[in-house]
């Protein structure tokens, strides 16, 4: 059944960073409430990614309005970021990844619905690594806590799209590191040799001996 909350939106062909779904993440310090969780890079040469984002952030604003009433702000904070400009943690530019992007986390405290290039469950989460695109189904919600008020980020589906390069460097190959030892200790191709080979046997003789010069047979 299709989700018809106007604010869940559906993007695609976004770039999964700091990937955290394969199991729950507690953060850098491992004192925060355990979330599966992934970065958004919302690509901005498609004007429409940006206009689902707003309608999206403004149907869950007024929802939160209407929940907890003039407690809520009118003007949230919204956590989408400018990746061609600064983050807002540590005032430093973002990462080369985010360049013409939009940026933002989405999280859950349960694990996505993940599915592969062909719509199958995905059984093999290092498929789904920082780097990887993916179509993502991602719910805008208003939180109202007393000192923190805002829009944050559900997600609740992904979809493979395509592989690559990992962000972050990813992990070494072995076949890489070691390409020249490998290529160094290969034993260099021989065909075996059988040593001494001997003709069969004639018809209705057997072997009675050999000749102890030059190994050959004496049939009798």
């Amino acid at each position: 059944m299709p989700n018809n909350n106007p604010a869940h939106i559906v993007l695609k062909n976004v770039r999964l960073s700091y990937a955290h779904l394969d199991k729950p993440y507690t953060g850098p310090t491992g004192t925060q409430d355990p979330k599966y969780t992934a970065t958004i890079l919302v690509p901005k040469s498609d004007p429409r990614n940006k206009q689902m984002i707003d309608s999206a952030i403004a149907a869950a604003a007024q929802r939160a309005q209407e929940r907890y009433g003039k407690g809520f702000p009118a003007q949230p904070k919204v956590s989408v970021h400018d990746g061609d400009g600064v983050r807002p943690s540590d005032n430093q530019p973002f990462g080369d990844e985010c360049k013409g992007m939009w940026v933002f986390t989405a999280s859950s405290k349960q694990q996505p619905d993940i599915r592969d290039e062909y719509g199958q469950k995905l059984l093999d989460m290092s498929q789904i690594y920082s780097g990887v695109w993916a179509h993502v189904g991602i719910t805008f919600f208003g939180y109202n806590a007393p000192q923190n008020k805002g829009i944050g980020v559900g997600i609740e589906t992904v979809m493979k799209a395509r592989d690559d390069e990992p962000l972050g460097g990813g992990r070494a190959s072995a076949d890489d590191d070691f390409a020249d030892i490998i290529q160094q200790n290969a034993a260099p191709a021989t065909t075996p040799q059988t040593a001494y080979a001997q003709p069969p046997a004639p018809a209705s003789q057997t072997i009675v001996g050999y000749d102890p010069n030059t190994f050959a047979p004496i049939y009798g």
